[in-house]
């Protein structure tokens, strides 16, 4: 018979989309109370891989993600992810919003052998975690990168994507061979 072992604490990420540099800082501020401090953002790049999202937040949209400091209980990614839709919809109900949707956050976590982003959205490859939230693994880290897998979105393909979650795997990698020794 198996025995249970507890899951090893993980990166939090979260992929920030809207048209404004400024909801970014505003939405990390927001999130460094909750979850801590940063310790790894990446640039800010163009979002051109879907007209998806304009209707309600706009064109000309912008990407960020941002990994925290804290490490976070892979279990928790379902209570990360209502938290993060509370946020956008404070963000939405703001007096003299321009849009519907000024920001969407998307939680997850690096760990290192995979990418598990959180939706509200099931499908046949997500995982329910319950109270309405899924988990899908985007990205596994196979020969010292990673991969895609048939289902991941055209933006998580790129390169300066999956550089970034790079970064954030050899951060956590590293941080656990301090915690060994």
């Amino acid at each position: 018979m198996g025995r249970p072992v507890l899951h090893a604490p993980v990166s939090l990420i979260v992929g920030m989309l809207s048209a404004s540099v400024e909801t970014f800082g505003r939405a990390e501020a927001a999130m460094s109370e909750r979850f801590g401090p940063v310790a790894r953002a990446s640039e800010v790049l163009p979002f051109h891989f879907t007209g998806y999202y304009e209707p309600e937040m706009g064109a000309d949209l912008l990407r960020k993600f941002l990994a925290f400091e804290r490490l976070v209980d892979a279990a928790d990614l379902a209570e990360i992810k209502l938290w993060t839709n509370a946020l956008e919809e404070r963000f939405a109900a703001e007096p003299g919003c321009a849009v519907r949707r000024p920001i969407n956050l998307d939680p997850g976590y690096v760990a290192p052998s995979k990418l598990v982003l959180a939706t509200t959205k099931d499908h046949a490859h997500r995982i329910c975690l319950g109270r309405g939230i899924h988990a899908e693994v985007t990205l596994t880290f196979l020969k010292g990168a990673f991969e895609p897998m048939p289902w991941t979105y055209p933006d998580y393909r790129t390169e300066a994507y999956r550089r970034f979650f790079e970064q954030v795997r050899a951060d956590l990698v590293a941080r656990q061979r301090t915690a060994q020794s």
